[in-house]
């Protein structure tokens, strides 16, 4: 069985596979055993597998990398790193107007924040995040959206 010749050649295109070819690539990793994942990992990703992933994890890993690549984001982010930090500059809650109030009733106080420019503001003091806030509030480190319930 033919191992990591042809999967290093895919790996290192400038042009993402048509879907016919991704299908047979997916086709391919089906049939491999741990060791040819390993090696058709080592080809992906630069650096060792991880010792004891078993080989639905390989399996799966290298599945979603090569989908990845074959997407219209990845050709948009160009690599990974930069689609990480795409990823990680996207608000993770939501967003409100400058001037929206949020409210938490907490141990029989209320407590009012406004939502600023850039910000927040809680009893007269500008905060960068709501976690802050929370923590200011409670004493303890929590996650200030979901304090708030504006997540789950």
């Amino acid at each position: 069985m033919r191992r990591g010749s042809d999967w290093s050649r895919l790996s290192h295109r400038r042009h993402s596979p048509g879907v016919s070819s991704i299908a047979d690539e997916l086709q391919r990793l089906a049939a491999l055993d741990r060791e040819g994942l390993v090696e058709r990992w080592v080809a992906t990703f630069g650096c060792p597998a991880p010792r004891h992933a078993q080989a639905p994890l390989l399996r799966g890993a290298l599945a979603w990398q090569l989908q990845l690549r074959a997407s219209s984001e990845w050709r948009r982010a160009g690599s990974p790193t930069r689609l990480l930090r795409a990823l990680r500059s996207a608000p993770s809650s939501p967003t409100f107007a400058p001037g929206s109030r949020l409210m938490r009733e907490f141990q029989g106080q209320m407590h009012n924040v406004t939502v600023l420019e850039r910000g927040f503001e809680y009893n007269g003091l500008r905060y960068r995040s709501l976690t802050a806030i929370a923590h200011r509030i409670t004493g303890s480190h929590r996650a200030g959206p979901r304090f708030f319930g504006l997540r789950e």
